[in-house]
């Protein structure tokens, strides 16, 4: 089972290494002429590879080697056909939004993509009901399954917009936003919520006290929408259902650090350093992302962030790298799903240092623009940001293709 998720998570790496190089190519566009390339067209396709060929492709093996655990048998023979059809359909929208945008072909494998998942969705809830035993990961992948399949409701409505010309802006940003919203806290957060409870059962962590955190976190989920639409002309009762909402985020959140400060800490100590550091990172990724949530109750200071593209942008990167993708590298670095080594360390540590930079970059050009104050060298930085990026999954990639164990050799750097 270790070889095809291994498999499996390697193309997902080289999908993401590809989403990096695309990056570079933004920023540089940004930054210097690059003739012949439309930004918007290019923009569209970075996000939907970003979003299928790399976190979903990453997902759907993972969960799939949950299932493969749980009974002992090979499931990714089954699921073959699904994971190459998320494949095509990814790389199919790489290679025609760049050059149509929203146009024939490039909406055909982005619905493509969706019906696969469909498939895969209803498949997956079967195996998932046919396991012997049931704990609170399954309550997250469930809600993750059906996150991602709702989340479709915003593509649909967007195409019938495009194909009707009656584009209304407000209708056309909350379907937008309702599907970031699905996918980045639906879709990522549940199904990386799920995995992480897996692990958590295997340190005597009570299942009740896990599904408590879960429940605060679903119960949040539906009404944290709408703290992407503040500037609705929502109810009072609805807008008290928002802050509520954040409320049980930030209860959740510190209920799990609870957890894992009675339970994990010891358990750990001994686990690589690179590890540790690792979901620390994630963790401190997502307390900033749910304080940023709690602070756009206020609904001056949501208007204000989200008429801000540096903001919204820097947000979106801090869940999608700072979060997700942190957690997922994180996950299979530590439970050995991808090969390690000191290669595979080092490209890690670079990569995390270039998220780290692209959001202190982003940050800086977010308040610049909030003070209406000039950054005429920010968009430079940021494309140095891009290239660490960049570097770091040409490493991590280079870790897997040419693998040499080096677990014997003794020194003292982060994956010792």
């Amino acid at each position: 089972m270790n070889s095809s998720l291994r498999h499996w998570l390697q193309i997902s790496l080289f999908n993401l290494m590809l989403v990096a190089f695309i990056g570079i190519i933004l920023r540089y566009k940004i930054a210097y002429s690059l003739p012949y390339i439309d930004q918007k067209y290019l923009l569209h396709g970075h996000s939907h590879f970003a979003f299928a060929g790399w976190i979903t492709q990453a997902l759907i093996a993972l969960l799939i080697g949950y299932l493969s655990e749980q009974t002992g048998k090979d499931f990714f023979k089954k699921y073959r056909w699904l994971l190459y059809g998320n494949v095509v359909t990814a790389l199919g929208m790489l290679l025609t939004f760049p050059f149509e945008g929203y146009a024939f072909l490039s909406i055909l494998f982005s619905t493509l993509s969706i019906f696969v998942f469909y498939f895969f969705s209803a498949i997956y809830w079967a195996d998932l009901n046919r396991l012997p035993s049931k704990n609170t990961s399954h309550y997250c992948f469930k809600t993750a399954l059906l996150c991602n399949v709702v989340s479709s409701i915003g593509p649909f409505l967007l195409a019938y917009m495009l194909a009707t010309k009656h584009l209304q802006q407000n209708l056309y940003l909350s379907s937008v936003y309702f599907f970031l919203h699905f996918q980045y806290n639906g879709w990522f957060f549940f199904a990386c919520l799920g995995l992480l409870f897996y692990q958590l059962n295997k340190y005597s962590i009570p299942d009740i006290a896990l599904k408590k955190v879960f429940f605060l976190f679903a119960i949040a989920f539906l009404p944290s929408f709408f703290l992407s639409v503040l500037w609705w002309p929502i109810p009072v009762w609805l807008y008290i259902l928002v802050v509520i909402a954040a409320i049980c985020q930030i209860a959740g959140w510190i209920q799990l650090l609870s957890l894992l400060r009675k339970h994990v800490i010891k358990a750990i100590q001994n686990s690589q350093p690179l590890s540790k550091f690792l979901f620390v990172s994630c963790g401190i990724a997502l307390s900033i992302k749910l304080c940023l949530q709690a602070g756009s109750v206020i609904p001056s200071l949501s208007t204000l962030a989200f008429g801000f593209r540096p903001i919204v942008i820097g947000y979106l990167h801090l869940v999608l790298l700072g979060v997700v993708t942190l957690f997922i590298i994180a996950y299979s670095f530590t439970y050995k799903l991808i090969y390690i080594n000191k290669t595979a360390g080092a490209g890690i540590i670079v990569f995390v240092i270039g998220i780290f930079v692209n959001e202190v970059l982003l940050m800086i050009q977010g308040i610049s623009d909030i003070s209406y104050v000039a950054t005429p060298s920010i968009n430079y930085y940021l494309l140095f940001a891009a290239v660490l990026l960049f570097t770091g999954m040409l490493i991590i990639n280079s870790s897997q293709i040419f693998y040499k164990d080096d677990s014997n050799h003794k020194g003292s750097g982060l994956i010792e």
